[in-house]
Protein backbone atom coordinates (compact mmCIF):
# COMPACT_ATOMS: atom_id res chain seq x y z
CA UNK A 1 0.00 0.00 0.00
CA UNK A 2 1.32 3.40 -0.94
CA UNK A 3 1.89 5.75 1.95
CA UNK A 4 0.41 9.21 1.88
CA UNK A 5 2.79 11.74 0.38
CA UNK A 6 2.25 14.28 3.13
CA UNK A 7 3.08 12.01 6.06
CA UNK A 8 6.41 13.70 6.65
CA UNK A 9 4.89 17.12 6.14
CA UNK A 10 2.38 16.40 8.90
CA UNK A 11 5.16 15.69 11.40
CA UNK A 12 4.90 18.12 14.28
CA UNK A 13 7.75 20.53 14.81
CA UNK A 14 9.37 20.86 18.21
CA UNK A 15 7.37 23.12 20.50
CA UNK A 16 8.68 25.07 23.48
CA UNK A 17 7.16 23.76 26.71
CA UNK A 18 4.05 25.57 27.88
CA UNK A 19 4.69 27.61 31.01
CA UNK A 20 2.60 25.15 33.05
CA UNK A 21 4.57 22.19 31.67
CA UNK A 22 7.85 23.90 32.54
CA UNK A 23 6.84 24.87 36.07
CA UNK A 24 5.18 21.55 36.87
CA UNK A 25 8.28 19.77 35.58
CA UNK A 26 10.33 21.75 38.10
CA UNK A 27 7.90 20.78 40.87
CA UNK A 28 8.48 17.12 39.97
CA UNK A 29 12.29 17.51 39.89
CA UNK A 30 12.45 19.29 43.24
CA UNK A 31 10.05 16.73 44.72
CA UNK A 32 12.37 13.90 43.64
CA UNK A 33 15.34 15.73 45.19
CA UNK A 34 13.58 15.84 48.57
CA UNK A 35 14.14 12.06 48.76
CA UNK A 36 17.90 12.64 48.73
CA UNK A 37 18.30 15.93 50.63
CA UNK A 38 18.02 15.44 54.42
CA UNK A 39 15.47 17.60 56.19
CA UNK A 40 16.74 20.18 58.64
CA UNK A 41 15.89 23.45 60.34
CA UNK A 42 17.45 26.48 62.01
CA UNK A 43 15.97 27.92 65.17
CA UNK A 44 14.37 31.28 64.53
CA UNK A 45 13.48 34.22 66.74
CA UNK A 46 11.13 37.15 66.25
CA UNK A 47 12.81 40.56 66.52
CA UNK A 48 11.26 43.70 67.98
CA UNK A 49 10.49 45.06 64.51
CA UNK A 50 8.50 41.96 63.57
CA UNK A 51 11.17 40.20 61.51
CA UNK A 52 12.05 36.54 61.87
CA UNK A 53 15.77 35.82 62.03
CA UNK A 54 17.82 32.63 62.01
CA UNK A 55 19.83 31.86 65.15
CA UNK A 56 23.38 31.09 64.04
CA UNK A 57 24.72 27.64 64.84
CA UNK A 58 21.30 26.12 65.56
CA UNK A 59 20.92 24.02 62.42
CA UNK A 60 19.72 20.53 63.26
CA UNK A 61 18.30 17.67 61.29
CA UNK A 62 14.63 16.83 61.65
CA UNK A 63 12.56 13.88 60.54
CA UNK A 64 12.65 13.48 56.76
CA UNK A 65 9.45 14.47 55.02
CA UNK A 66 10.00 13.80 51.30
CA UNK A 67 7.31 14.71 48.82
CA UNK A 68 5.32 11.63 47.79
CA UNK A 69 3.76 10.85 44.42
CA UNK A 70 0.29 12.20 45.18
CA UNK A 71 1.79 15.09 47.19
CA UNK A 72 3.33 16.40 43.97
CA UNK A 73 -0.10 17.14 42.56
CA UNK A 74 -1.15 18.86 45.76
CA UNK A 75 1.77 21.29 45.57
CA UNK A 76 0.01 23.26 42.81
CA UNK A 77 -2.93 23.93 45.12
CA UNK A 78 -0.61 24.75 48.02
CA UNK A 79 1.33 27.10 45.74
CA UNK A 80 -1.86 28.87 44.71
CA UNK A 81 -2.84 29.28 48.35
CA UNK A 82 0.62 30.62 49.20
CA UNK A 83 0.52 32.97 46.21
CA UNK A 84 -3.16 33.85 46.56
CA UNK A 85 -2.38 37.47 47.36
CA UNK A 86 -0.46 38.04 44.12
CA UNK A 87 -2.91 35.89 42.13
CA UNK A 88 -5.84 38.01 43.34
CA UNK A 89 -3.80 41.14 42.68
CA UNK A 90 -3.14 40.09 39.07
CA UNK A 91 -6.80 39.24 38.43
CA UNK A 92 -8.04 42.54 39.87
CA UNK A 93 -5.45 44.48 37.88
CA UNK A 94 -6.43 42.59 34.73
CA UNK A 95 -10.09 43.31 35.34
CA UNK A 96 -9.45 47.00 35.99
CA UNK A 97 -7.43 47.27 32.79
CA UNK A 98 -10.19 45.43 30.94
CA UNK A 99 -12.48 48.34 31.79
CA UNK A 100 -9.78 50.94 31.06
CA UNK A 101 -8.90 49.38 27.70
CA UNK A 102 -12.56 49.31 26.69
CA UNK A 103 -12.53 53.12 26.77
CA UNK A 104 -9.72 53.11 24.12
CA UNK A 105 -8.11 55.98 26.05
CA UNK A 106 -4.72 54.30 26.41
CA UNK A 107 -4.71 52.98 22.82
CA UNK A 108 -5.47 56.39 21.40
CA UNK A 109 -2.90 58.14 23.60
CA UNK A 110 -0.25 55.60 22.57
CA UNK A 111 -0.99 56.39 18.93
CA UNK A 112 -0.49 60.07 19.66
CA UNK A 113 2.80 59.37 21.44
CA UNK A 114 4.10 57.18 18.61
CA UNK A 115 3.13 59.80 16.03
CA UNK A 116 4.87 62.59 17.95
CA UNK A 117 8.00 60.45 18.50
CA UNK A 118 8.19 59.37 14.87
CA UNK A 119 11.85 59.04 13.94
CA UNK A 120 12.85 59.29 17.63
CA UNK A 121 11.03 56.22 18.97
CA UNK A 122 14.24 54.79 20.38
CA UNK A 123 14.30 57.57 23.03
CA UNK A 124 11.23 56.07 24.68
CA UNK A 125 13.33 53.13 25.89
CA UNK A 126 15.88 55.01 28.05
CA UNK A 127 13.21 57.30 29.46
CA UNK A 128 10.90 54.46 30.50
CA UNK A 129 13.66 52.17 31.76
CA UNK A 130 15.27 54.92 33.85
CA UNK A 131 11.95 55.62 35.56
CA UNK A 132 11.38 51.95 36.37
CA UNK A 133 14.99 51.55 37.51
CA UNK A 134 14.54 54.44 39.92
CA UNK A 135 11.41 52.73 41.22
CA UNK A 136 13.37 49.54 41.91
CA UNK A 137 16.32 51.40 43.44
CA UNK A 138 14.28 53.58 45.80
CA UNK A 139 10.92 52.27 46.96
CA UNK A 140 11.39 48.64 45.87
CA UNK A 141 8.95 48.62 42.98
CA UNK A 142 8.13 45.01 42.14
CA UNK A 143 4.57 43.66 42.02
CA UNK A 144 3.52 47.14 40.91
CA UNK A 145 5.20 46.52 37.54
CA UNK A 146 2.59 44.03 36.32
CA UNK A 147 0.00 46.64 35.22
CA UNK A 148 2.65 48.44 33.16
CA UNK A 149 3.43 45.32 31.12
CA UNK A 150 -0.11 45.63 29.76
CA UNK A 151 0.68 49.17 28.62
CA UNK A 152 4.18 48.93 27.20
CA UNK A 153 3.66 45.82 25.04
CA UNK A 154 1.21 47.65 22.72
CA UNK A 155 3.42 50.75 22.81
CA UNK A 156 6.45 48.70 21.74
CA UNK A 157 4.47 47.09 18.93
CA UNK A 158 3.07 50.46 17.88
CA UNK A 159 6.55 51.96 17.38
CA UNK A 160 7.90 48.99 15.43
CA UNK A 161 9.48 46.78 18.12
CA UNK A 162 8.27 43.49 19.60
CA UNK A 163 6.67 42.28 22.81
CA UNK A 164 10.08 41.37 24.26
CA UNK A 165 11.03 45.06 24.14
CA UNK A 166 7.72 45.93 25.82
CA UNK A 167 8.36 43.53 28.70
CA UNK A 168 12.07 44.40 28.91
CA UNK A 169 11.42 48.12 29.37
CA UNK A 170 9.53 47.20 32.54
CA UNK A 171 11.24 44.11 34.01
CA UNK A 172 14.84 44.73 32.93
CA UNK A 173 14.47 48.36 33.99
CA UNK A 174 13.10 47.70 37.46
CA UNK A 175 15.54 44.88 38.28
CA UNK A 176 18.52 46.93 37.08
CA UNK A 177 17.33 49.32 39.79
CA UNK A 178 17.35 46.49 42.34
CA UNK A 179 20.94 45.61 41.40
CA UNK A 180 22.06 49.18 42.05
CA UNK A 181 19.55 49.88 44.82
CA UNK A 182 20.50 52.69 47.15
CA UNK A 183 17.24 53.46 49.00
CA UNK A 184 15.34 50.17 48.64
CA UNK A 185 13.92 49.44 52.11
CA UNK A 186 13.09 45.79 51.29
CA UNK A 187 16.62 44.75 50.29
CA UNK A 188 19.31 47.22 51.34
CA UNK A 189 17.29 48.49 54.32
CA UNK A 190 16.47 45.04 55.75
CA UNK A 191 19.97 43.65 55.12
CA UNK A 192 21.74 46.64 56.69
CA UNK A 193 19.41 46.50 59.66
CA UNK A 194 20.27 42.84 60.28
CA UNK A 195 23.98 43.58 59.75
CA UNK A 196 23.72 46.42 62.29
CA UNK A 197 24.86 49.05 59.81
CA UNK A 198 23.54 52.63 59.55
CA UNK A 199 20.43 52.57 57.34
CA UNK A 200 21.24 53.29 53.66
CA UNK A 201 24.92 53.90 54.39
CA UNK A 202 27.37 53.51 51.51
CA UNK A 203 25.04 55.57 49.32
CA UNK A 204 27.66 56.99 46.94
CA UNK A 205 29.06 53.66 45.75
CA UNK A 206 25.59 52.19 45.39
CA UNK A 207 24.52 55.12 43.19
CA UNK A 208 27.54 54.44 40.99
CA UNK A 209 26.45 50.79 40.74
CA UNK A 210 22.92 51.93 39.85
CA UNK A 211 24.21 54.13 37.01
CA UNK A 212 26.31 51.28 35.59
CA UNK A 213 23.62 48.59 35.80
CA UNK A 214 20.92 50.87 34.43
CA UNK A 215 23.12 52.19 31.61
CA UNK A 216 24.20 48.72 30.47
CA UNK A 217 20.63 47.41 30.61
CA UNK A 218 19.30 50.33 28.57
CA UNK A 219 22.05 49.91 25.96
CA UNK A 220 21.28 46.18 25.64
CA UNK A 221 17.56 46.74 25.09
CA UNK A 222 18.15 49.64 22.66
CA UNK A 223 20.55 47.59 20.52
CA UNK A 224 18.01 44.78 20.33
CA UNK A 225 15.20 47.23 19.54
CA UNK A 226 17.20 48.72 16.64
CA UNK A 227 17.71 45.23 15.25
CA UNK A 228 13.99 44.44 15.40
CA UNK A 229 13.12 47.80 13.85
CA UNK A 230 15.30 46.98 10.84
CA UNK A 231 14.13 43.37 10.54
CA UNK A 232 10.87 42.57 12.41
CA UNK A 233 10.99 38.95 11.22
CA UNK A 234 14.20 38.41 13.21
CA UNK A 235 12.17 38.51 16.43
CA UNK A 236 11.35 35.13 17.96
CA UNK A 237 7.96 36.67 18.83
CA UNK A 238 7.21 37.90 15.29
CA UNK A 239 4.39 35.46 14.51
CA UNK A 240 2.80 35.67 17.95
CA UNK A 241 2.96 39.48 17.93
CA UNK A 242 0.93 39.53 14.72
CA UNK A 243 -2.09 38.38 16.72
CA UNK A 244 -2.08 41.50 18.91
CA UNK A 245 -4.74 44.02 18.05
CA UNK A 246 -2.98 47.36 17.67
CA UNK A 247 -5.27 50.32 17.19
CA UNK A 248 -5.47 51.94 13.74
CA UNK A 249 -2.94 54.75 13.43
CA UNK A 250 -5.46 56.82 11.54
CA UNK A 251 -7.61 57.26 14.66
CA UNK A 252 -5.69 59.86 16.61
CA UNK A 253 -8.46 62.02 18.01
CA UNK A 254 -8.75 61.98 21.77
CA UNK A 255 -12.24 62.63 23.10
CA UNK A 256 -12.58 64.91 26.10
CA UNK A 257 -13.75 62.04 28.31
CA UNK A 258 -10.72 60.01 27.18
CA UNK A 259 -8.42 62.87 28.19
CA UNK A 260 -10.09 62.86 31.63
CA UNK A 261 -9.61 59.07 31.87
CA UNK A 262 -5.90 59.42 31.01
CA UNK A 263 -5.64 62.06 33.73
CA UNK A 264 -7.34 59.60 36.10
CA UNK A 265 -4.81 56.92 35.14
CA UNK A 266 -1.84 59.27 35.74
CA UNK A 267 -3.35 60.31 39.08
CA UNK A 268 -3.61 56.61 39.96
CA UNK A 269 0.11 56.14 39.23
CA UNK A 270 0.99 59.11 41.42
CA UNK A 271 -1.26 57.72 44.15
CA UNK A 272 0.50 54.36 43.86
CA UNK A 273 3.96 55.92 44.30
CA UNK A 274 2.83 58.06 47.25
CA UNK A 275 1.05 55.14 48.91
CA UNK A 276 4.04 52.81 48.61
CA UNK A 277 6.64 55.35 49.75
CA UNK A 278 4.73 57.14 52.51
CA UNK A 279 2.04 54.76 53.72
CA UNK A 280 3.64 51.31 53.26
CA UNK A 281 1.02 50.20 50.75
CA UNK A 282 1.29 46.68 49.41
CA UNK A 283 -0.69 44.62 46.91
CA UNK A 284 -4.01 44.83 48.78
CA UNK A 285 -4.05 48.63 48.75
CA UNK A 286 -2.67 48.81 45.19
CA UNK A 287 -5.31 46.37 43.93
CA UNK A 288 -8.01 48.49 45.59
CA UNK A 289 -6.60 51.63 43.97
CA UNK A 290 -6.68 50.11 40.46
CA UNK A 291 -10.16 48.67 40.99
CA UNK A 292 -11.37 52.15 41.94
CA UNK A 293 -9.68 53.55 38.84
CA UNK A 294 -11.39 50.97 36.61
CA UNK A 295 -14.85 51.68 38.01
CA UNK A 296 -14.44 55.47 37.79
CA UNK A 297 -13.01 55.20 34.25
CA UNK A 298 -16.05 53.18 33.16
CA UNK A 299 -18.44 55.72 34.68
CA UNK A 300 -16.62 58.65 33.05
CA UNK A 301 -16.81 56.89 29.67
CA UNK A 302 -20.56 56.47 30.09
CA UNK A 303 -20.70 52.70 30.67
CA UNK A 304 -23.60 51.12 32.52
CA UNK A 305 -22.69 49.21 35.70
CA UNK A 306 -23.36 45.89 33.97
CA UNK A 307 -21.04 46.90 31.12
CA UNK A 308 -18.30 47.74 33.61
CA UNK A 309 -18.75 44.31 35.20
CA UNK A 310 -18.62 42.58 31.79
CA UNK A 311 -15.44 44.40 30.76
CA UNK A 312 -13.91 43.58 34.15
CA UNK A 313 -14.59 39.87 33.57
CA UNK A 314 -13.10 40.09 30.06
CA UNK A 315 -9.97 41.65 31.52
CA UNK A 316 -9.70 38.83 34.05
CA UNK A 317 -9.99 36.26 31.26
CA UNK A 318 -7.14 37.88 29.35
CA UNK A 319 -4.82 37.62 32.33
CA UNK A 320 -5.85 34.32 33.94
CA UNK A 321 -2.83 32.50 32.47
CA UNK A 322 -0.53 34.94 34.24
CA UNK A 323 -2.41 34.52 37.52
CA UNK A 324 -2.33 30.72 37.47
CA UNK A 325 1.38 30.77 36.52
CA UNK A 326 2.07 32.42 39.88
CA UNK A 327 0.45 29.50 41.68
CA UNK A 328 2.64 27.01 39.82
CA UNK A 329 5.76 29.08 40.61
CA UNK A 330 4.88 29.15 44.30
CA UNK A 331 4.31 25.39 44.12
CA UNK A 332 8.06 24.93 43.60
CA UNK A 333 8.77 26.82 46.82
CA UNK A 334 6.03 24.88 48.58
CA UNK A 335 7.91 21.65 47.82
CA UNK A 336 11.05 22.92 49.58
CA UNK A 337 9.10 24.33 52.52
CA UNK A 338 6.90 21.26 52.98
CA UNK A 339 9.92 18.93 52.97
CA UNK A 340 12.02 21.16 55.29
CA UNK A 341 14.94 21.13 52.85
CA UNK A 342 15.48 24.89 52.36
CA UNK A 343 17.47 25.23 55.60
CA UNK A 344 19.57 22.18 54.71
CA UNK A 345 20.56 23.78 51.42
CA UNK A 346 21.37 27.05 53.19
CA UNK A 347 23.45 25.31 55.87
CA UNK A 348 25.41 23.34 53.28
CA UNK A 349 26.21 26.42 51.24
CA UNK A 350 27.19 28.52 54.25
CA UNK A 351 29.44 25.71 55.54
CA UNK A 352 31.17 25.51 52.18
CA UNK A 353 31.58 29.29 52.11
CA UNK A 354 33.32 29.31 55.49
CA UNK A 355 36.05 27.14 53.97
CA UNK A 356 36.71 29.41 50.99
CA UNK A 357 39.99 31.42 51.13
CA UNK A 358 39.51 34.93 52.54
CA UNK A 359 40.41 36.62 49.27
CA UNK A 360 37.48 34.89 47.56
CA UNK A 361 34.98 35.12 50.42
CA UNK A 362 33.16 38.22 49.14
CA UNK A 363 32.69 36.72 45.67
CA UNK A 364 31.72 33.44 47.33
CA UNK A 365 28.98 35.25 49.27
CA UNK A 366 27.80 36.77 46.00
CA UNK A 367 27.50 33.30 44.48
CA UNK A 368 25.68 31.94 47.52
CA UNK A 369 23.13 34.75 47.45
CA UNK A 370 22.56 34.20 43.72
CA UNK A 371 21.81 30.52 44.36
CA UNK A 372 19.59 31.28 47.36
CA UNK A 373 17.53 33.68 45.28
CA UNK A 374 16.17 30.68 43.34
CA UNK A 375 14.82 29.25 46.58
CA UNK A 376 13.70 32.52 48.21
CA UNK A 377 12.74 35.06 45.50
CA UNK A 378 11.58 37.63 48.05
CA UNK A 379 14.34 40.19 48.67
CA UNK A 380 13.35 40.89 52.26
CA UNK A 381 12.75 37.17 52.86
CA UNK A 382 16.19 36.28 51.54
CA UNK A 383 17.77 39.00 53.67
CA UNK A 384 16.01 37.69 56.79
CA UNK A 385 17.06 34.13 55.91
CA UNK A 386 20.70 34.64 54.95
CA UNK A 387 22.04 37.83 56.54
CA UNK A 388 21.90 36.55 60.16
CA UNK A 389 24.37 33.89 58.99
CA UNK A 390 26.33 35.96 56.48
CA UNK A 391 26.93 38.77 58.98
CA UNK A 392 28.98 36.76 61.50
CA UNK A 393 30.45 34.78 58.60
CA UNK A 394 31.72 38.01 57.03
CA UNK A 395 33.39 38.93 60.35
CA UNK A 396 35.17 35.59 60.43
CA UNK A 397 36.12 35.69 56.74
CA UNK A 398 37.60 39.18 56.82
CA UNK A 399 34.87 40.73 54.69
CA UNK A 400 33.32 43.99 55.84
CA UNK A 401 29.63 43.86 56.69
CA UNK A 402 28.95 46.58 54.13
CA UNK A 403 30.51 44.40 51.41
CA UNK A 404 28.46 41.42 52.64
CA UNK A 405 25.28 43.47 52.26
CA UNK A 406 26.37 44.51 48.76
CA UNK A 407 27.00 40.84 47.88
CA UNK A 408 23.46 40.04 49.03
CA UNK A 409 22.06 42.98 47.06
CA UNK A 410 23.71 41.84 43.81
CA UNK A 411 23.02 38.14 44.28
CA UNK A 412 19.37 38.83 45.04
CA UNK A 413 18.81 41.32 42.23
CA UNK A 414 20.47 40.10 39.03
CA UNK A 415 18.65 36.78 38.82
CA UNK A 416 15.28 38.35 39.64
CA UNK A 417 14.62 39.07 35.99
CA UNK A 418 14.54 35.40 34.93
CA UNK A 419 13.61 33.38 38.03
CA UNK A 420 11.07 30.64 37.22
CA UNK A 421 10.04 30.76 40.89
CA UNK A 422 9.08 34.45 40.60
CA UNK A 423 5.38 35.06 40.16
CA UNK A 424 6.12 38.54 38.82
CA UNK A 425 8.42 37.29 36.05
CA UNK A 426 6.32 34.29 35.05
CA UNK A 427 3.13 36.32 35.24
CA UNK A 428 4.56 39.11 33.07
CA UNK A 429 5.87 36.64 30.50
CA UNK A 430 2.51 34.91 30.41
CA UNK A 431 0.78 38.24 29.76
CA UNK A 432 3.13 38.81 26.81
CA UNK A 433 2.84 35.18 25.65
CA UNK A 434 6.64 34.89 25.78
CA UNK A 435 7.86 31.42 26.75
CA UNK A 436 10.38 31.29 29.57
CA UNK A 437 12.85 29.52 27.25
CA UNK A 438 12.65 32.35 24.71
CA UNK A 439 13.11 34.92 27.45
CA UNK A 440 16.19 33.11 28.82
CA UNK A 441 17.74 32.87 25.36
CA UNK A 442 17.19 36.57 24.78
CA UNK A 443 18.41 37.84 28.14
CA UNK A 444 21.36 35.45 28.66
CA UNK A 445 24.01 37.83 27.20
CA UNK A 446 22.82 40.66 29.47
CA UNK A 447 22.87 38.37 32.50
CA UNK A 448 26.45 37.34 31.75
CA UNK A 449 27.48 41.01 31.53
CA UNK A 450 25.65 41.89 34.73
CA UNK A 451 27.11 39.01 36.72
CA UNK A 452 30.64 39.95 35.63
CA UNK A 453 29.97 43.61 36.40
CA UNK A 454 28.62 42.65 39.82
CA UNK A 455 31.72 40.59 40.61
CA UNK A 456 34.01 43.44 39.51
CA UNK A 457 32.14 46.00 41.62
CA UNK A 458 32.14 43.66 44.61
CA UNK A 459 35.91 43.14 44.37
CA UNK A 460 36.39 46.93 44.26
CA UNK A 461 34.05 47.33 47.22
CA UNK A 462 35.81 44.62 49.22
CA UNK A 463 39.36 45.77 48.52
CA UNK A 464 39.04 49.56 48.15
CA UNK A 465 35.72 51.04 49.24
CA UNK A 466 34.81 48.92 52.26
CA UNK A 467 37.91 46.95 53.25
CA UNK A 468 37.58 44.78 56.34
Amino acid sequence: MKKSGNTIGNKKKFEFPHVFVLLFGMIIIFSILTHFIPAGEFDRVDTDDGQTEIVEGTYHQVEDNPIGFFDIFQMVHKGMVEGSGIIAFILIIGGAFGVLNATKSIDTSLIRISEKMKGKEILIIPIVMTLFSLGGATFGMSEETIPFVLIFIPLALRIGYDSIVGVAMVLVGVYAGYAGAFLNPFTVGVAQGIAELPLFSGLGFRILAWVLFTGISIAFVMLYARKIKKDPASSSMHQIDQSYEVADSGDVTLLRRQVIIIGLFLLTIVGLAVGVMLFDWYIKEIAGLFLLMGIVAGIIYGMRLNQIAEKFVEGCKDIVLAAVSVGFAYGILAVLQESSTIDTVLNTISTWLSQVPTSFSAVGMYGVQAVMNFLVPSGSGQAALTMPIMTPLSDLAGVSRQAAVFAFQLGDAISNVFLPTSGIVMGSLAIARISWIKWIRWILPLLAIQYVLGAALLIVAHTVIWPS
